[in-house]
């Protein structure tokens, strides 16, 4: 995992990076150094995920080839250029002679394709030696840049590409050039100016106001109704971004921005899927809300995803019968309700723990004649609406007890031994329970989960054994594979019929 490097004699942090085999080539050594110009640990953490992003990035187009630089895309590309030149000049705005404002207009209206005129001799905008520029020599000093911008980028330097971003990058730089003015005349950053002479078609409209991403959660919030965990969460991870971005304001975040928290977050060691599934999709889906309802014209994160595919060797498996035997044969002595009974549960429902550990005295009916198990939300809230559903008990855990069981409890919760949290839930509290039990029984591979496996061992089973796999389906509350499994009802005698397919394990001996 590439992390922050410290030099051992100066004590300055550096990103270091093995260069991909397959790019070697093109970028002429085996590894990509690089000093984040810092020594305060904090400081170099976030500095080294934003050096990661870019160079990746850089990578990436490495990879693509060489391809054409829309106009779009090159305004994008310098975008950047706009503040770092207000930032250099920003205290003496008086000062800055290099660029002759006025003259943009007149720059690149040469049809001939000409390069720069000392293309290896490329220097820093904030090195050009003060004085004034004709506009040959205005046009010479953007199309360096430019191809400067584009070698860093990993993009194609051929003539369209560096013209394309030359224009952008003289646009960039005359209305930062601008504002100076202003600011040297004593206007203040919300004074408005005139965009058409600068760049013809962008908009003259004022500045709009912030938009916290805060109040989007909250509004989003009141239309959607998530459960309360849901908004409990979604807002620590927008509270989390922001910390990070030092600023929350949904129309000031772009793509770089989010590409950089991502790899932050993977320097971090976060493994992906909590990456994808509980970091980057609220915040894309947050935003997404905001574009729908004319908030925000585009949502910066819609493209901005990690591969969280599992690796071999990562991908939770089904218990075998072997360790299920060695699970169940271990409850079955136990005298605690959550030990004795949630794997038991588990094992031959396959439902979700928190499920079963939110289960009521109320909730182990009869219907039809059957035994059943209902997983209601007045119970507690359900993953999704096809959570909620009718599991008829295994004769297995008739034969266990389990009824039996059910029926000392003579209202409420089974297992109300578990503490709820603060959303009232008591899963969490049964997940560690659990988890500590089947660990200490010797069953250490991280492929298995203490509680989940059962949910893939039921599935294992119903192919197994030729359970009908809409039914299977519903009794694990999946969601229907197509519209004409949605058509209907599942009766009891349908589910108690296939799920009595699966044979019980002996645990005897």
């Amino acid at each position: 995992m590439s992390r922050p490097w410290k030099h051992p004699n100066s004590g300055v942090y550096w990103l270091r990076r093995a260069v991909p085999e397959d790019l070697r080539a093109l970028v002429g050594k085996r590894e990509e150094k690089r000093s984040l110009q810092t020594r305060d640990p904090a400081e170099a953490k976030r500095r080294h995920a934003a050096a990661l992003a870019d160079l990746e990035s850089r990578w990436a187009n490495l990879r693509a080839g060489p391809k054409p630089i829309t106009e779009r895309e090159a305004h994008k590309l310098v975008a950047f250029v706009y503040d770092e030149w207000l930032e250099q000049h920003r205290e003496h705005p008086s000062a800055k002679t290099f660029w002759q404002v006025g003259l943009v207009d007149r720059l690149f209206v040469d049809p001939e394709d000409r390069p720069p005129r000392s293309p290896s001799d490329i220097k820093s905008y904030f090195t050009i030696e003060e004085g004034s520029l004709k506009v040959r020599e205005m046009e010479d000093w953007c199309l360096q840049e430019a191809q400067s911008i584009l070698r860093w980028k990993g993009l194609s330097t051929e003539l369209g590409n560096t013209r394309t971003v030359a224009r952008a990058l003289a646009r960039a730089v005359e209305r930062a050039s601008l504002t100076l003015q202003r600011w040297a005349n004593g206007e203040s950053d919300s004074s408005s100016y005139h965009l058409a002479s600068v760049a013809p078609g962008l908009s003259t409209a004022p500045p709009q106001e912030p938009l916290p991403l805060p109040d989007i959660v909250q509004r989003w919030a009141a239309e959607r109704r998530p459960a309360e965990k849901t908004l409990y969460e979604w807002s620590r991870v927008v509270r989390q971004l922001g910390d990070f971005l030092n600023q929350t304001d949904a129309r000031r975040i772009t793509e770089e921005d989010l590409i950089r928290w991502k790899s932050a977050m993977v320097a971090d060691g976060l493994r992906p899927k909590t990456i994808q599934d509980a970091k980057l999709a609220p915040i894309r889906a947050i935003l997404q809300w905001a574009v729908q309802n004319k908030l925000l014209k585009s949502n910066p994160a819609e493209g901005v995803t990690l591969d969280a595919k599992s690796k071999q060797g990562e991908k939770k498996r089904s218990f075998t019968d072997e360790e299920a035997k060695l699970v169940l044969k271990a409850a079955a002595a136990e005298r605690d309700p959550v030990r004795r009974w949630v794997p038991w549960i588990g094992a031959y429902s396959g439902a979700r723990i928190s499920e079963i550990c939110q289960l009521r005295s109320e909730d182990i009916k009869q219907i039809d004649g059957i035994w059943c198990m209902a997983f209601a939300p007045e119970a507690g809230s359900l993953k999704t609406s096809g959570s909620e559903r009718i599991i008829p008990v295994h004769p297995a855990l008739i034969e266990a007890g389990f009824l039996k069981f059910a029926a000392t409890v003579k209202s409420g919760p089974l297992f109300a031994e578990l503490a709820p949290d603060k959303f009232g839930k008591r899963g969490g509290n049964g997940t560690k329970v659990v988890g500590r039990f089947v660990r200490q029984l010797g069953l250490k591979d991280p492929r298995l989960s203490p509680s989940h496996s059962w949910r893939h061992r039921i599935k294992t089973s119903g192919r197994k054994f030729g359970l009908a796999q809409d039914i299977l389906n519903a009794i694990t509350g999946h969601g229907a594979k197509s519209v004409a499994d949605s058509y209907g009802e599942f009766p009891v005698e349908a589910l108690y019929r296939e799920i009595s397919k699966i044979p019980a394990l002996d645990v005897r001996g």
